[in-house]
Protein backbone atom coordinates (compact mmCIF):
# COMPACT_ATOMS: atom_id res chain seq x y z
CA UNK A 1 0.00 0.00 0.00
CA UNK A 2 1.30 3.24 -1.24
CA UNK A 3 1.73 6.68 1.29
CA UNK A 4 -1.14 8.03 -0.34
CA UNK A 5 -3.16 5.85 -0.17
CA UNK A 6 -3.13 4.91 3.31
CA UNK A 7 -3.45 8.49 3.81
CA UNK A 8 -6.82 8.80 2.25
CA UNK A 9 -7.84 5.35 3.88
CA UNK A 10 -6.68 6.88 7.79
CA UNK A 11 -8.93 10.48 6.87
CA UNK A 12 -11.78 8.33 5.49
CA UNK A 13 -12.03 6.73 9.06
CA UNK A 14 -11.41 10.02 10.82
CA UNK A 15 -14.51 11.13 9.09
CA UNK A 16 -16.78 8.00 9.46
CA UNK A 17 -15.88 8.11 13.36
CA UNK A 18 -16.40 12.14 13.52
CA UNK A 19 -20.28 11.45 11.35
CA UNK A 20 -20.59 8.35 13.72
CA UNK A 21 -19.85 10.67 17.03
CA UNK A 22 -22.30 13.21 15.87
CA UNK A 23 -25.06 10.84 15.02
CA UNK A 24 -24.66 9.77 18.59
CA UNK A 25 -26.84 12.92 19.40
CA UNK A 26 -29.65 12.92 16.86
CA UNK A 27 -32.48 13.05 18.96
CA UNK A 28 -34.87 12.50 16.18
CA UNK A 29 -36.36 13.14 13.23
CA UNK A 30 -36.44 17.20 13.04
CA UNK A 31 -32.37 16.86 14.34
CA UNK A 32 -31.65 14.54 11.44
CA UNK A 33 -33.34 16.91 8.70
CA UNK A 34 -32.82 20.46 9.80
CA UNK A 35 -29.95 20.01 12.37
CA UNK A 36 -32.85 20.96 14.77
CA UNK A 37 -32.97 24.33 13.38
CA UNK A 38 -30.00 25.33 15.06
CA UNK A 39 -27.21 26.43 11.87
CA UNK A 40 -25.59 29.52 12.62
CA UNK A 41 -23.71 31.48 9.84
CA UNK A 42 -20.47 29.47 10.48
CA UNK A 43 -22.50 25.88 9.57
CA UNK A 44 -24.52 27.28 6.98
CA UNK A 45 -21.42 29.01 5.14
CA UNK A 46 -19.14 25.41 5.55
CA UNK A 47 -21.68 23.21 4.48
CA UNK A 48 -22.73 24.82 1.52
CA UNK A 49 -19.32 25.67 0.26
CA UNK A 50 -18.32 22.36 1.59
CA UNK A 51 -21.53 20.72 -0.56
CA UNK A 52 -20.86 23.03 -3.88
CA UNK A 53 -16.88 22.46 -4.04
CA UNK A 54 -18.03 18.65 -5.22
CA UNK A 55 -17.13 16.15 -8.05
CA UNK A 56 -18.06 19.32 -10.85
CA UNK A 57 -15.90 21.93 -9.12
CA UNK A 58 -12.88 20.15 -8.86
CA UNK A 59 -11.99 16.58 -11.22
CA UNK A 60 -14.78 18.07 -13.68
CA UNK A 61 -14.10 22.24 -13.54
CA UNK A 62 -10.32 20.83 -14.21
CA UNK A 63 -10.92 19.18 -16.86
CA UNK A 64 -13.27 21.60 -18.56
CA UNK A 65 -9.87 24.45 -18.26
CA UNK A 66 -7.82 21.12 -19.43
CA UNK A 67 -10.16 20.86 -22.54
CA UNK A 68 -11.58 24.43 -23.25
CA UNK A 69 -9.31 27.27 -21.58
CA UNK A 70 -10.90 30.09 -19.86
CA UNK A 71 -14.40 29.79 -20.45
CA UNK A 72 -14.52 27.36 -18.48
CA UNK A 73 -14.65 29.37 -15.53
CA UNK A 74 -17.86 29.90 -16.13
CA UNK A 75 -18.77 26.26 -14.87
CA UNK A 76 -18.01 27.29 -11.02
CA UNK A 77 -18.62 30.87 -11.39
CA UNK A 78 -22.37 30.38 -12.69
CA UNK A 79 -23.25 28.79 -9.11
CA UNK A 80 -21.46 31.39 -7.47
CA UNK A 81 -23.70 33.63 -9.13
CA UNK A 82 -27.03 31.80 -8.45
CA UNK A 83 -25.60 31.70 -4.87
CA UNK A 84 -26.12 34.99 -4.66
CA UNK A 85 -29.57 35.26 -5.72
CA UNK A 86 -30.35 32.34 -2.49
CA UNK A 87 -28.88 34.51 -0.48
CA UNK A 88 -29.98 37.55 -0.98
CA UNK A 89 -33.32 36.61 -2.73
CA UNK A 90 -35.05 32.97 -1.96
CA UNK A 91 -33.05 31.98 0.86
CA UNK A 92 -34.10 34.28 3.84
CA UNK A 93 -38.20 34.06 2.33
CA UNK A 94 -38.16 30.45 2.29
CA UNK A 95 -36.44 29.76 6.06
CA UNK A 96 -39.02 31.96 7.28
CA UNK A 97 -42.03 29.78 5.74
CA UNK A 98 -40.09 26.73 6.63
CA UNK A 99 -39.68 27.64 10.43
CA UNK A 100 -43.06 29.58 10.60
CA UNK A 101 -44.50 25.49 9.34
CA UNK A 102 -42.19 23.06 10.40
CA UNK A 103 -40.60 22.65 6.73
CA UNK A 104 -38.84 19.82 6.76
CA UNK A 105 -37.94 19.22 2.87
CA UNK A 106 -38.73 21.39 -0.41
CA UNK A 107 -41.69 18.98 -1.09
CA UNK A 108 -43.34 20.14 2.10
CA UNK A 109 -43.17 23.96 0.75
CA UNK A 110 -44.23 22.62 -2.56
CA UNK A 111 -47.47 20.78 -1.11
CA UNK A 112 -47.92 23.37 1.36
CA UNK A 113 -48.05 26.01 -1.57
CA UNK A 114 -49.45 24.10 -4.60
CA UNK A 115 -50.80 20.91 -3.40
CA UNK A 116 -50.06 16.97 -3.35
CA UNK A 117 -49.70 16.12 -6.92
CA UNK A 118 -46.72 18.99 -7.53
CA UNK A 119 -45.22 17.40 -4.24
CA UNK A 120 -44.97 14.02 -5.80
CA UNK A 121 -44.05 14.70 -9.28
CA UNK A 122 -40.95 17.13 -7.95
CA UNK A 123 -39.92 14.52 -5.70
CA UNK A 124 -40.01 11.67 -8.63
CA UNK A 125 -38.46 14.04 -10.70
CA UNK A 126 -35.88 14.98 -7.84
CA UNK A 127 -35.03 11.19 -7.31
CA UNK A 128 -33.84 10.84 -11.29
CA UNK A 129 -31.52 13.46 -11.44
CA UNK A 130 -30.37 13.47 -7.93
CA UNK A 131 -29.24 10.08 -8.60
CA UNK A 132 -27.06 11.26 -11.27
CA UNK A 133 -25.10 13.71 -9.75
CA UNK A 134 -24.62 11.32 -6.52
CA UNK A 135 -23.19 9.15 -9.70
CA UNK A 136 -20.93 12.04 -10.70
CA UNK A 137 -19.20 12.30 -7.14
CA UNK A 138 -18.33 9.18 -6.93
CA UNK A 139 -17.45 8.92 -10.68
CA UNK A 140 -14.65 11.68 -9.43
CA UNK A 141 -13.79 9.75 -6.16
CA UNK A 142 -13.10 5.98 -8.51
CA UNK A 143 -10.65 8.79 -10.66
CA UNK A 144 -9.15 9.26 -7.52
CA UNK A 145 -8.52 5.67 -6.18
CA UNK A 146 -7.49 4.81 -9.87
CA UNK A 147 -4.58 7.09 -10.00
CA UNK A 148 -3.31 7.16 -6.29
CA UNK A 149 -3.61 3.25 -6.11
CA UNK A 150 -4.80 2.00 -9.76
CA UNK A 151 -8.11 1.21 -8.31
CA UNK A 152 -10.47 0.39 -11.24
CA UNK A 153 -13.38 2.18 -11.56
CA UNK A 154 -15.98 0.18 -10.00
CA UNK A 155 -14.14 -0.68 -7.14
CA UNK A 156 -13.39 3.62 -6.23
CA UNK A 157 -16.77 3.87 -6.86
CA UNK A 158 -17.79 1.29 -4.16
CA UNK A 159 -15.81 2.84 -1.89
CA UNK A 160 -17.04 6.21 -2.20
CA UNK A 161 -20.56 4.99 -1.85
CA UNK A 162 -19.93 2.84 1.23
CA UNK A 163 -18.03 5.68 2.88
CA UNK A 164 -20.83 8.38 2.60
CA UNK A 165 -23.90 5.98 3.05
CA UNK A 166 -21.93 5.31 6.55
CA UNK A 167 -21.79 8.49 7.99
CA UNK A 168 -25.03 10.16 6.34
CA UNK A 169 -27.09 7.73 7.45
CA UNK A 170 -26.09 7.68 11.12
CA UNK A 171 -26.89 11.53 11.22
CA UNK A 172 -28.20 13.35 8.16
CA UNK A 173 -27.67 17.07 8.16
CA UNK A 174 -26.50 17.26 11.97
CA UNK A 175 -23.66 14.56 10.91
CA UNK A 176 -22.90 16.05 7.79
CA UNK A 177 -22.68 19.64 8.63
CA UNK A 178 -19.81 18.82 11.30
CA UNK A 179 -17.79 16.59 8.55
CA UNK A 180 -18.60 19.04 5.80
CA UNK A 181 -16.70 21.72 8.05
CA UNK A 182 -13.45 19.40 8.54
CA UNK A 183 -13.94 19.00 4.72
CA UNK A 184 -14.20 22.26 3.72
CA UNK A 185 -10.80 23.61 5.95
CA UNK A 186 -8.76 20.38 4.18
CA UNK A 187 -10.13 21.50 0.60
CA UNK A 188 -9.08 25.39 1.43
CA UNK A 189 -5.95 24.81 2.79
CA UNK A 190 -4.79 21.45 -0.09
CA UNK A 191 -5.85 24.09 -3.14
CA UNK A 192 -4.27 27.01 -1.97
CA UNK A 193 -0.63 25.29 -1.26
CA UNK A 194 -0.98 23.00 -4.34
CA UNK A 195 -1.83 25.43 -7.02
CA UNK A 196 1.77 28.22 -7.00
CA UNK A 197 3.65 24.76 -6.52
CA UNK A 198 1.98 23.01 -9.24
CA UNK A 199 2.46 26.09 -11.37
CA UNK A 200 5.98 26.89 -10.43
CA UNK A 201 7.16 22.86 -11.46
CA UNK A 202 5.49 23.46 -14.79
CA UNK A 203 7.57 26.89 -15.72
CA UNK A 204 5.23 29.68 -14.54
CA UNK A 205 2.99 31.60 -16.87
CA UNK A 206 5.30 31.50 -19.49
CA UNK A 207 5.01 28.35 -19.78
CA UNK A 208 1.60 27.99 -19.56
CA UNK A 209 0.99 30.44 -21.82
CA UNK A 210 2.94 28.80 -24.56
CA UNK A 211 1.26 25.53 -24.03
CA UNK A 212 -0.38 24.17 -27.70
CA UNK A 213 -3.77 24.87 -27.38
CA UNK A 214 -7.05 23.72 -29.48
CA UNK A 215 -8.12 26.77 -30.79
CA UNK A 216 -7.65 30.27 -30.19
CA UNK A 217 -10.61 30.22 -28.20
CA UNK A 218 -8.73 28.76 -25.31
CA UNK A 219 -8.08 31.99 -24.04
CA UNK A 220 -11.71 33.80 -24.24
CA UNK A 221 -12.69 34.32 -20.76
CA UNK A 222 -16.36 34.92 -22.80
CA UNK A 223 -16.41 32.10 -25.29
CA UNK A 224 -19.88 30.36 -25.31
CA UNK A 225 -18.76 27.08 -26.78
CA UNK A 226 -18.66 23.50 -24.88
CA UNK A 227 -17.61 25.80 -21.63
CA UNK A 228 -18.68 29.46 -21.38
CA UNK A 229 -21.17 31.85 -20.59
CA UNK A 230 -23.91 29.38 -21.41
CA UNK A 231 -23.57 27.82 -17.81
CA UNK A 232 -25.27 30.67 -16.36
CA UNK A 233 -28.92 28.83 -18.08
CA UNK A 234 -27.55 25.75 -17.32
CA UNK A 235 -26.24 26.02 -13.69
CA UNK A 236 -27.04 29.26 -12.27
CA UNK A 237 -30.96 28.58 -11.20
CA UNK A 238 -30.54 25.18 -9.89
CA UNK A 239 -27.92 27.31 -7.00
CA UNK A 240 -31.40 28.70 -6.55
CA UNK A 241 -33.36 26.29 -5.97
CA UNK A 242 -31.63 23.11 -5.28
CA UNK A 243 -33.15 21.08 -2.34
CA UNK A 244 -30.37 20.06 -1.32
CA UNK A 245 -29.15 23.87 -0.59
CA UNK A 246 -32.72 25.16 0.53
CA UNK A 247 -32.70 21.92 2.43
CA UNK A 248 -29.74 23.25 4.25
CA UNK A 249 -31.17 26.51 5.10
CA UNK A 250 -33.78 24.83 6.71
CA UNK A 251 -31.47 24.10 9.44
CA UNK A 252 -30.77 27.66 9.40
CA UNK A 253 -31.20 29.48 13.15
CA UNK A 254 -32.42 33.33 11.21
CA UNK A 255 -32.52 34.96 8.51
CA UNK A 256 -29.12 36.78 9.45
CA UNK A 257 -27.18 33.26 8.93
CA UNK A 258 -28.90 32.52 5.91
CA UNK A 259 -27.48 35.89 4.22
CA UNK A 260 -24.13 35.86 5.62
CA UNK A 261 -23.92 32.01 5.50
CA UNK A 262 -24.65 31.72 1.92
CA UNK A 263 -23.43 35.36 0.95
CA UNK A 264 -19.78 33.98 2.05
CA UNK A 265 -20.65 30.78 -0.15
CA UNK A 266 -20.85 32.95 -3.26
CA UNK A 267 -17.76 34.77 -2.77
CA UNK A 268 -15.97 31.72 -1.94
CA UNK A 269 -17.29 30.18 -5.35
CA UNK A 270 -16.60 33.60 -7.44
CA UNK A 271 -13.07 33.15 -5.93
CA UNK A 272 -12.50 29.77 -6.22
CA UNK A 273 -13.92 29.48 -9.69
CA UNK A 274 -10.36 30.38 -11.21
CA UNK A 275 -8.08 27.58 -9.72
CA UNK A 276 -9.59 24.40 -11.22
CA UNK A 277 -9.11 26.18 -14.28
CA UNK A 278 -5.38 26.91 -13.85
CA UNK A 279 -5.01 23.37 -12.77
CA UNK A 280 -6.65 22.09 -15.98
CA UNK A 281 -4.35 24.59 -18.08
CA UNK A 282 -0.92 23.41 -15.54
CA UNK A 283 -2.15 19.55 -16.39
CA UNK A 284 -2.06 20.08 -20.11
CA UNK A 285 1.48 21.66 -19.90
CA UNK A 286 2.60 18.47 -18.10
CA UNK A 287 0.48 15.87 -19.59
CA UNK A 288 -0.78 17.35 -23.25
CA UNK A 289 -2.15 13.34 -24.22
CA UNK A 290 -4.44 12.78 -21.12
CA UNK A 291 -7.15 9.82 -22.30
CA UNK A 292 -9.66 11.56 -20.31
CA UNK A 293 -9.85 15.08 -19.15
CA UNK A 294 -11.21 14.15 -15.75
CA UNK A 295 -7.74 12.63 -14.88
CA UNK A 296 -6.19 16.33 -15.09
CA UNK A 297 -6.12 16.90 -11.55
CA UNK A 298 -5.76 13.59 -10.01
CA UNK A 299 -2.62 13.31 -12.42
CA UNK A 300 -1.41 16.92 -11.89
CA UNK A 301 -1.55 16.57 -7.90
CA UNK A 302 -0.30 12.60 -7.78
CA UNK A 303 2.59 13.45 -10.84
CA UNK A 304 3.09 17.30 -10.23
CA UNK A 305 3.58 17.93 -7.17
CA UNK A 306 6.03 17.19 -4.30
CA UNK A 307 4.52 13.96 -2.30
CA UNK A 308 3.41 15.68 0.33
CA UNK A 309 1.94 18.36 -1.29
CA UNK A 310 0.18 16.24 -3.41
CA UNK A 311 -1.09 13.91 -0.69
CA UNK A 312 -2.12 16.47 0.30
CA UNK A 313 -3.87 18.00 -2.78
CA UNK A 314 -5.36 14.65 -3.02
CA UNK A 315 -7.37 14.67 0.28
CA UNK A 316 -8.62 17.96 -0.72
CA UNK A 317 -9.87 17.01 -3.38
CA UNK A 318 -11.32 13.55 -1.55
CA UNK A 319 -13.14 15.88 0.50
CA UNK A 320 -14.62 17.82 -2.11
CA UNK A 321 -16.22 14.73 -3.44
CA UNK A 322 -17.46 13.31 -0.60
CA UNK A 323 -19.13 16.55 0.82
CA UNK A 324 -20.52 17.10 -2.22
CA UNK A 325 -21.81 13.08 -2.60
CA UNK A 326 -23.45 12.98 1.01
CA UNK A 327 -25.06 16.41 0.29
CA UNK A 328 -26.93 14.67 -2.63
CA UNK A 329 -27.52 11.77 -0.01
CA UNK A 330 -29.36 13.46 1.99
CA UNK A 331 -31.63 15.20 -0.78
CA UNK A 332 -32.58 11.21 -1.89
CA UNK A 333 -33.60 10.24 1.91
CA UNK A 334 -35.13 13.44 2.51
CA UNK A 335 -37.16 13.37 -0.54
CA UNK A 336 -37.91 9.66 -0.46
CA UNK A 337 -38.54 9.27 3.32
CA UNK A 338 -40.46 12.69 3.79
CA UNK A 339 -42.27 13.51 0.02
CA UNK A 340 -43.35 9.79 -0.97
CA UNK A 341 -43.54 7.39 2.12
CA UNK A 342 -44.54 10.00 4.71
CA UNK A 343 -46.58 11.69 2.37
CA UNK A 344 -48.20 9.00 0.10
CA UNK A 345 -47.06 6.12 1.49
CA UNK A 346 -47.81 5.95 5.45
CA UNK A 347 -49.23 9.50 6.78
CA UNK A 348 -49.81 7.73 10.11
CA UNK A 349 -45.69 7.46 10.38
CA UNK A 350 -44.12 9.07 14.12
CA UNK A 351 -41.00 10.17 14.34
CA UNK A 352 -39.06 7.59 14.88
CA UNK A 353 -40.55 5.36 11.94
CA UNK A 354 -39.59 8.42 9.35
CA UNK A 355 -36.46 8.47 10.94
CA UNK A 356 -35.39 4.29 10.58
CA UNK A 357 -37.21 4.86 6.92
CA UNK A 358 -34.76 7.43 6.38
CA UNK A 359 -31.84 5.87 7.32
CA UNK A 360 -32.80 3.03 5.49
CA UNK A 361 -33.55 5.18 2.27
CA UNK A 362 -29.79 6.91 2.62
CA UNK A 363 -28.20 3.08 2.44
CA UNK A 364 -30.81 2.14 -0.87
CA UNK A 365 -29.60 5.31 -2.51
CA UNK A 366 -26.21 4.90 -2.13
CA UNK A 367 -26.22 1.64 -3.45
CA UNK A 368 -28.41 2.68 -6.53
CA UNK A 369 -25.94 6.01 -6.81
CA UNK A 370 -23.00 3.37 -7.02
CA UNK A 371 -24.45 1.02 -9.50
CA UNK A 372 -25.62 4.33 -11.73
CA UNK A 373 -21.40 5.51 -11.54
CA UNK A 374 -19.95 2.54 -12.59
CA UNK A 375 -22.35 2.98 -15.70
CA UNK A 376 -21.80 6.34 -16.82
CA UNK A 377 -19.39 7.79 -18.80
CA UNK A 378 -17.91 10.95 -17.07
CA UNK A 379 -18.31 13.63 -14.42
CA UNK A 380 -19.67 16.30 -16.34
CA UNK A 381 -22.11 14.15 -18.40
CA UNK A 382 -23.91 12.61 -15.50
CA UNK A 383 -24.38 16.31 -13.80
CA UNK A 384 -25.57 17.80 -16.71
CA UNK A 385 -28.52 15.69 -15.90
CA UNK A 386 -28.72 16.47 -13.00
CA UNK A 387 -28.47 20.64 -13.16
CA UNK A 388 -30.99 21.13 -16.76
CA UNK A 389 -33.59 18.71 -15.13
CA UNK A 390 -33.33 20.69 -11.59
CA UNK A 391 -33.19 24.27 -12.75
CA UNK A 392 -36.39 23.57 -15.58
CA UNK A 393 -38.49 21.73 -13.06
CA UNK A 394 -38.51 23.94 -9.48
CA UNK A 395 -36.83 27.53 -10.72
CA UNK A 396 -40.34 28.84 -11.42
CA UNK A 397 -42.50 26.58 -9.26
CA UNK A 398 -40.12 27.83 -6.04
CA UNK A 399 -39.82 31.77 -7.13
CA UNK A 400 -43.05 32.06 -8.03
CA UNK A 401 -44.76 30.38 -5.29
CA UNK A 402 -42.38 32.61 -2.84
CA UNK A 403 -43.27 36.34 -4.88
CA UNK A 404 -46.63 35.37 -6.93
CA UNK A 405 -49.71 35.32 -4.75
CA UNK A 406 -52.25 34.44 -7.36
CA UNK A 407 -49.83 31.14 -8.42
CA UNK A 408 -51.47 27.84 -8.01
CA UNK A 409 -51.64 24.09 -8.77
CA UNK A 410 -52.52 24.94 -12.31
CA UNK A 411 -49.68 27.45 -12.90
CA UNK A 412 -46.70 24.93 -11.26
CA UNK A 413 -47.89 22.10 -13.31
CA UNK A 414 -47.65 23.98 -16.61
CA UNK A 415 -44.25 25.44 -15.81
CA UNK A 416 -43.02 22.04 -15.03
CA UNK A 417 -44.40 20.07 -17.88
CA UNK A 418 -43.24 22.98 -20.61
CA UNK A 419 -40.11 23.08 -18.71
CA UNK A 420 -39.01 19.41 -19.05
CA UNK A 421 -40.61 18.69 -22.17
CA UNK A 422 -38.97 21.94 -23.91
CA UNK A 423 -35.73 20.90 -22.79
CA UNK A 424 -35.91 17.66 -23.72
CA UNK A 425 -37.71 18.46 -27.62
CA UNK A 426 -34.52 20.76 -28.17
CA UNK A 427 -32.22 18.25 -26.57
CA UNK A 428 -33.40 15.31 -28.86
CA UNK A 429 -34.12 17.47 -32.06
CA UNK A 430 -30.62 19.57 -32.12
CA UNK A 431 -28.53 16.36 -30.52
CA UNK A 432 -28.06 18.46 -27.42
CA UNK A 433 -26.54 22.05 -28.93
CA UNK A 434 -29.53 23.69 -28.66
CA UNK A 435 -29.85 26.85 -31.22
CA UNK A 436 -26.84 29.47 -31.02
CA UNK A 437 -26.91 30.81 -27.13
CA UNK A 438 -30.40 29.25 -26.59
CA UNK A 439 -29.17 26.18 -25.27
CA UNK A 440 -32.01 23.08 -24.01
CA UNK A 441 -31.60 24.23 -20.50
CA UNK A 442 -32.09 28.20 -21.14
CA UNK A 443 -35.02 27.32 -23.73
CA UNK A 444 -37.35 24.89 -20.94
CA UNK A 445 -36.64 27.74 -18.58
CA UNK A 446 -37.90 30.74 -20.70
CA UNK A 447 -40.79 27.72 -21.64
CA UNK A 448 -41.86 26.95 -18.00
CA UNK A 449 -41.98 31.06 -17.29
CA UNK A 450 -43.98 31.56 -20.36
CA UNK A 451 -45.96 28.49 -19.28
CA UNK A 452 -47.12 29.56 -15.97
CA UNK A 453 -47.43 32.97 -16.91
CA UNK A 454 -50.10 32.03 -19.58
CA UNK A 455 -51.94 30.43 -17.36
CA UNK A 456 -51.83 32.67 -14.64
CA UNK A 457 -53.44 34.80 -16.86
CA UNK A 458 -56.43 32.37 -18.13
CA UNK A 459 -59.93 33.08 -16.00
CA UNK A 460 -61.02 31.58 -13.07
CA UNK A 461 -57.22 30.69 -12.07
CA UNK A 462 -57.17 28.40 -9.18
CA UNK A 463 -56.60 29.43 -5.60
CA UNK A 464 -53.04 28.77 -3.99
CA UNK A 465 -53.35 26.12 -1.15
CA UNK A 466 -51.88 28.38 1.11
CA UNK A 467 -50.92 31.78 1.23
Amino acid sequence: MNLNLALLLAYSAALIGIGLWIGRRVRGAKDFFVAGRGLGPGLVFSTLLAANIGAGSTVGATGLGYRDGLAAWWWVGSAGVGSLALALWVGPAIRRLAAAHDLRTVGDYLEMRYGASVRGIIALLLWVGSLAILAAQLIAIASILNVVAGAPKWIGCTIGGLLITIYSSAGGLKSGAWVNMVQLTVKLVGFMIALPLALSAVGGWTAVGAVTVPSADYWNFWHSGPSGVVYLALLGPSFVVSPGLLQKLYGARDDRAVRLGVGFNAAGLLLYAIIPVVLGMIARVRFPQLATPDLALPMILMYGLPAAVGTLGLAAVFSAELSAADAVLFMLTTSLSQDLYKRFVNPAAGEARVLTVARWTTIAAGAIGTALAIASPSVISALEVFYTLLGVSLFVPVVAGLYVKRAGTREALAAMAAGVGGTLAVQVITGGKGYGSLTPALVGLIAAAAAGALVLLLPKSRTPAVR
